[in-house]
């Protein structure tokens, strides 16, 4: 298919926003997200270096909602400064349908959605995987975070360290103490000035290397503890058995064609089998959706004649996010076997469609169509009204005062 200057020309306006809306979209949830990672790793005591590792595994589950957003906010609004700028006026005059129109935000629609099939389908189960183990090697200790500073800690059943202070990421302790309790009634307590964990061949075994300290040392066979200053001293820790991480087992985890396959095992329990339809056709119809969003964004994108109100665009984000919600209430309700999976996220998928092929055909072969000219209406009696209750004093005309203005206007 051949590409005409008007298609190269709807391209350029289109791809601009649509890529800075989603990354604006992603960052803004990553930047939500990384707040609570950051309290949660330091509850936790591990290091901060995997936040950033946590917020990878996350971001392709926030790009399968910022792709959609992007696509639909990148249409509306190059067919909103083409309508503004009276230039959809001119391509309409010498023959161009909106559906010729729609040719290019079609492409992108394709492209976005083969995309974003990719990222549910295959990339962001995987990564949902190893989030969640990450999470559990935090809370395990796997990650170096079971000693907390300025707390007692318990590794194993018989050590007990407590540290004062954590440089470099944990590379430098300081104010360490440490006592230990060996068979036969032994028992060892160590304070040092400084401190640091290296590792040796062995997996289950570290060494604490600590310096300038005092180690004292009793058993029931010494008449008084044996007391030792030393400049450097090493004290080999048994690692405390970690149990594994699970495998992926949860519907969320499981890459699109795995879903069929256990959707189709007859022997999958019935419970499981709702949860792995549910998850399975909620992927797909947020994604089969995104065919739909080129429809939707040119219905939100043009106002009435002579208005430049943005009311569409304060929709249209409304629209898809308020969707995704429903979706996401359906394929609950899918898994717990109260209603079908098909039922529960192809019936709001169809009613939206319904709603979307309305929406088009009155902004296209309706003669002064207006989908959503009601709410413009509303919206401009509400915004009159307003006004109207605004003292005089403070209201703007151009960057002066009513009264400015008046006096202007008198002068």
């Amino acid at each position: 298919m051949k590409l005409t200057a008007i298609d190269r020309y709807l391209a350029r306006l289109i791809a601009l926003p649509m890529l800075g809306t989603l990354v604006v979209a992603a960052m803004l949830l990553v930047l939500d997200k990384m707040l609570s990672l950051f309290d949660f790793v330091a509850a936790e005591g591990g290091p901060v270096s995997v936040v950033w590792r946590m917020l990878a595994n996350m971001l392709p589950e926030y790009l399968s909602l910022g792709i959609p957003i992007g696509l639909m906010l990148g249409i509306l609004l190059a067919f909103r400064k083409l309508a503004q700028t009276s230039e959809l006026d001119v391509m309409r005059a010498v023959g161009l349908s909106y559906g010729r129109l729609l040719r290019v935000p079609y492409l992108f629609a394709m492209g976005m959605a083969v995309l974003n099939l990719g990222i549910v389908g295959f990339v962001q189960p995987l990564s949902r995987h190893a989030y969640e183990a990450l999470r559990f090697e935090l809370r395990s200790g796997a990650l170096g975070a079971s000693i907390k500073v300025g707390e007692f800690t318990s590794l194993g059943k018989r050590m007990t360290m407590r540290i004062e202070r954590s440089l470099d990421e944990g590379r430098n302790l300081q104010g360490i103490f440490v006592r230990a309790e060996g068979k036969n009634g032994q028992s060892l307590a160590v304070t040092a000035a400084q401190g640091s964990f290296l590792a040796t061949d062995d997996p289950d075994t570290i060494i604490f290397r600590l310096r300038d300290g005092v180690l004292v040392n009793n058993a029931p066979q010494y008449k008084t503890p044996r007391i030792l200053s030393f400049s450097s001293h090493d004290l080999p820790i048994d690692l405390p058995q970690i149990e594994s991480f699970r495998g992926r087992d949860v519907d969320r985890e499981k890459t699109i064609i795995e879903l069929v396959q256990i959707a189709h095992d007859p022997a999958t329990p019935q419970k499981l089998r709702n949860e792995v339809r549910a998850n399975f056709h909620f992927r797909v119809v947020e994604v089969v959706m995104m065919m739909l969003l080129p429809l939707a964004a040119l219905a939100f994108a043009i106002p009435p004649k002579r208005s430049t109100s943005a009311l569409g665009v304060f929709l249209s984000i409304v629209f898809i996010v308020t969707y995704h919600k429903i979706n996401q209430y359906g394929e609950s309700v899918g898994a717990l076997g109260r209603v079908d999976p098909i039922i529960a996220l192809w019936g709001p998928f169809l009613l939206t469609a319904a709603l979307i092929f309305w929406m088009y055909h009155v902004i296209a072969h309706r003669p002064g169509g207006q989908p959503i000219g009601a709410l413009e209406f509303a919206f401009a009696k509400i915004g009159k009204k307003l006004r109207s209750i605004l003292p005089t004093g403070t209201r703007r005309n151009g960057g002066s005062t009513s009264q400015d203005a008046e006096a202007e206007g008198a002068a």
